[in-house]
């Protein structure tokens, strides 16, 4: 693959007081666009967003899989498509700079998507809450189990060449996200590669593992997800 043109989509709910870090620190050298996709946040996040640099789009029917699904369109509207779509947080749990070990085995070594494997990397205490720990080995090891595919983590930061993204079909609009993305993957055959990623205590509070509803309402989506992939 010659020099790609990689776009990267947050998601983000509330998330002035990290939004701008996050942006900022992303390897601009590399990057085409950078889409804030803002899910209904009642505080300054899309102002800070575009203060920063970034493209901010809004989405304000709540929802992770909806904020990315908004992102997608803003990228399908692009008269040249990317090469790579690079998905992560706007909490600043992840190392933006490190988008570059994530995009390198796309680009040289032909691997259709590459996740962020917080669980191979270096965490930060209490950068992940045990029940997080515990759902992520759950659901990994289930996958393995039914789809024959391994994982460690469902980190949300990864990347994934466009054409493969438009053909996995992406339809979840809470919080099964990133495992759709990945039993897809797995049911499709894709060359899949897991790196370690830094991971660190996220600014703000979660609002998944942050609550007991959230932890109890992912889990249950995540587990739903893998089963009716099947």
């Amino acid at each position: 693959m010659k020099k790609p043109i990689i776009d990267v989509i947050i998601p983000a709910y509330n998330e002035e007081q990290s939004i701008g870090n996050v942006v900022r620190d992303i390897p601009k050298g590399i990057v085409r666009n950078i889409i804030v996709a803002n899910n209904n946040s009642t505080d300054r996040t899309a102002v800070v967003a575009e203060k920063a640099g970034a493209t901010v789009v809004d989405q304000p029917v709540s929802g992770y899989g909806n904020a990315c699904l908004k992102g997608m369109e803003y990228v399908a509207d692009q008269d040249k498509k990317p090469d790579v779509i690079v998905y992560l947080d706007g909490d600043y749990s992840d190392y933006p700079e490190q988008m570059v070990d994530l995009v390198k085995p796309i680009v040289e070594d032909g691997y259709d998507m590459v996740i962020g494997s917080r669980a191979l990397g270096n965490m930060e205490k209490g950068a992940m809450m045990p029940q997080q720990i515990f759902g992520n080995w759950l659901a990994t090891s289930l996958i393995k189990l039914i789809y024959k595919y391994e994982f460690t983590d469902l980190g949300p930061f990864r990347a994934i060449r466009y054409d493969r993204l438009m053909e996995i079909n992406m339809q979840d609009k809470t919080y099964g996200w990133t495992v759709e993305m990945q039993v897809k993957a797995a049911k499709l055959k894709l060359k899949c590669l897991e790196i370690p990623v830094k991971y660190r205590v996220r600014i703000g509070v979660s609002k998944v593992s942050g609550t007991v509803k959230g932890t109890i309402l992912a889990g249950h989506k995540i587990l739903w997800t893998i089963f009716k992939l099947i």
